[in-house]
């Protein structure tokens, strides 16, 4: 079923329930985000994509990658209420983050160069949860997942223990957007190699990353190729 909705002064018809933010993208209205990614269920937890959804004469802040299109409504990507809200959430984020590449570059596109909140230390996770999503989703075998709540929320393996599970894709290396998880090398059998999340590891590759012999990574392949053909169409 086609809605109509408005974003930015621009008329346009999608499928119900798209999400605003690939509706913003179809118009060539570009919102940033650190979580979201268009292969992944949306997760929401960067808030750097909030636009302003308007129904009649109240309007609220909503997060545009799991916000769904609906009929009538009127959005706008950079109200001054949107812009001031990002501006703190980019703030926020450069409190936790304030050595990370991709942070900073974002926060000066931004144009935030102050930071109203005590920095926090020099963190490099920024708890996306793209590299969880990306272990479940696409992959298939959820080696890696949240762990605590609250200040103490992290991502580990199951009780911090190296997981039996990872195939050493490195599909969370790929997709970190702040360079948190990287690819090292194994101190152990040569050419071998782990993922690095800080003081954790997960297990080097059991077929030495010799993917086109490995039954596991093809069978990552495959999954991964009908996950980009059912988001294209």
């Amino acid at each position: 079923m086609m809605v109509t909705l408005t974003i930015d002064g621009q008329i346009i018809h999608v499928e119900r329930h798209t999400p605003i933010i690939e509706a913003a993208k179809q118009l060539g209205i570009s919102i940033p985000t650190l979580c979201h990614h268009e292969g992944l269920q949306p997760f929401g937890s960067c808030r750097l994509c909030i636009v302003e959804a308007f129904r009649g004469n109240r309007s609220k802040l909503v997060t545009s990658c799991n916000y769904p299109a609906e009929e009538g409504l009127t959005v706008l990507t950079a109200s001054d209420r949107v812009l001031e809200t990002r501006k703190m959430v980019m703030e926020l984020l450069l409190a936790r983050c304030p050595d990370v590449p991709g942070i900073r570059r974002l926060a000066e596109k931004m144009g935030v160069e102050a930071v109203g909140f005590k920095k926090k230390g020099d963190q490099w996770c920024i708890l996306c949860g793209l590299c969880v999503r990306a272990c479940e989703q696409m992959v298939g075998v959820s080696a890696i997942s949240f762990a605590s709540r609250g200040i103490e929320r992290e991502v580990k393996t199951p009780f911090g223990m190296e997981s039996d599970v990872c195939i050493g894709c490195g599909t969370c290396t790929y997709i970190c957007p702040t360079g948190c998880i990287e690819m090292t090398g194994d101190p152990g059998p040569p050419g071998h190699r782990v993922m690095d999340m800080g003081d954790l590891a997960l297990g080097s590759c059991s077929n030495n990353h010799d993917c086109e012999t490995c039954d596991i990574d093809q069978g990552f392949l495959d999954k991964m190729k009908r996950a980009i053909e059912s988001v294209r169409l």
